[in-house]
């Protein structure tokens, strides 16, 4: 966008449309959240993805496969699209923002590999993060990024 131009935060949803399941969404194991517009979140990583701190054997696709789902796992909480912050919030906790030690990053390494082709690694990953640490402010959000890894992790 052009300097000085806003973008307006995006409006809430509601399933109102036939084809939308409501309140009876199945959930459970590798079942992702419905939300209106999530797959901006893959537009979102793509901008910010070469700043990225990987490890020696990651692949960035792997990477941005786990940090949109995340995202698009925290927009669709609060019934809107996903937003710059849901995509940081998702870096932070994998520390793909340079935060992670090598402990986190061979952990990190094994947990997303392949995340980008298949399924199985991607939603196994995204099913880490709780729906209450994602309802979380961000500044809560990275004041628990120690205690998430170490419990994800062990």
């Amino acid at each position: 966008m052009p300097a000085g131009i806003a973008v307006p935060p995006a409006r809430g949803w509601i399933a109102d449309r036939p084809g939308d399941l409501g309140p009876e969404q199945p959930s459970g194991k590798f079942l992702g959240r419905p939300g209106p517009n999530v797959g901006f979140a893959i537009s979102l990583v793509h901008r910010q993805r070469d700043t990225w701190t990987l490890g020696p054997h990651e692949y960035v696709g792997d990477a941005a496969a786990v940090v949109a789902e995340i995202a698009m796992k925290r927009a669709s909480q609060f019934g809107r699209a996903p937003i710059k912050a849901d995509v940081d919030i998702a870096v932070a906790l994998l520390g793909y923002d340079g935060t992670g030690d090598a402990a986190w990053v061979a952990f990190r390494s094994s947990l997303v590999h392949d995340a980008d082709h298949h399924y199985e690694p991607r939603r196994a990953a995204v099913d880490l993060v709780s729906d209450e640490l994602l309802k979380s402010s961000p500044t809560d959000v990275a004041a628990q990024v120690a205690t998430w890894r170490a419990s994800v992790s062990n």
